[in-house]
């Protein structure tokens, strides 16, 4: 795909803290990469979904347009599957295991749970997966992944394989292009997400071996804590993860298989790849 336009959209809204300072907090985000002629669109649904987030409403809402002069790396969706769980307890036992079965630590664990149930942060925190140091330059910002879509071929397969399941919906289609994305860069090993939505309550790990881990109850509802978390190998290249994720365009093009519920020692056994 050739001749493409970023398009991305950040809602914001100011807060006064208790010392009387404003600080901004993260509304809404959306972005992909169409065609000019998709433009009108694409910002017309940005601007409805920065409008009416159950957050609220947000006093500001940028929209960014850019041109695209690099060509798309394309690359495959991750497998998805959804695990057997019932409640936020299990969740986290779930994502442990998972997390652990990749090779990363307890402390490294550890540091992304108190990240994400702190909240706050407006991008993803980088984690090394043995010692759990965090390697992003700006701690408050973290690091923000861009410049990705899927290819319209691609998007219709998706959408006809997660309506099988009954989770064809925007977000869940958006966290998989980003979750493929994150874990088509070299040295990330995993991501580990939960929504800072009050009304959405499934999370996911994901990573290049289990695949798109759909993990519900991962938190409860009403919650607006939630944050991402990346595990990164130890000695990796910060300066070029933060390149690959924010700046190189990728896209999409291929769909891989989409189960619906399982239990977690099935998808820890690979029995659905």
């Amino acid at each position: 795909m050739k001749n493409l336009l970023s398009i991305r959209m950040r809602a914001s809204q100011k807060v006064k803290t208790r010392n009387v300072r404003s600080t901004e907090i993260h509304i809404s985000g959306a972005e992909g990469l169409y065609k000019k002629s998709e433009i009108h669109k694409i910002v017309k649904n940005y601007i409805e979904r920065a409008l009416h987030h159950p957050k609220g409403m947000p006093d500001t809402v940028v929209v960014t347009i850019e041109d695209i002069r690099q060509n798309p790396l394309t690359i495959s969706a991750l497998p998805v599957a959804t695990i057997n769980n019932n409640s936020p307890t299990e969740a986290e036992n779930s994502i442990i295991r998972t997390l652990q079965s990749l090779g990363i630590s307890k402390k490294a664990i550890q540091k992304a749970f108190a990240l994400i149930k702190k909240g706050g942060m407006r991008g993803a925190a980088l984690i090394t997966a043995k010692n759990g140091n965090r390697l992003e330059p700006d701690r408050e910002r973290g690091i923000r992944v861009s410049r990705l879509g899927m290819n319209k071929p691609a998007l219709k397969v998706l959408s006809a394989k997660l309506s099988r399941h009954g989770i064809n919906t925007d977000t869940v289609k958006e966290a998989i292009i980003l979750a493929s994305k994150v874990t088509s860069c070299k040295d990330v090993i995993a991501e580990l997400c939960v929504s800072d939505d009050p009304d959405y309550t499934t999370g996911y790990v994901a990573s290049k071996i289990f695949g798109y881990v759909r993990i519900p109850d991962i938190k409860p509802k009403g919650s607006k804590n939630g944050g991402r978390a990346f595990f990164v190998r130890e000695g990796a290249d910060t300066e070029y993860i933060i390149d690959y994720l924010e700046r190189r365009p990728v896209i999409v093009g291929k769909v891989a298989l989409c189960k619906g519920i399982m239990s977690l020692d099935e998808i820890l056994n690979r029995s659905y790849q």
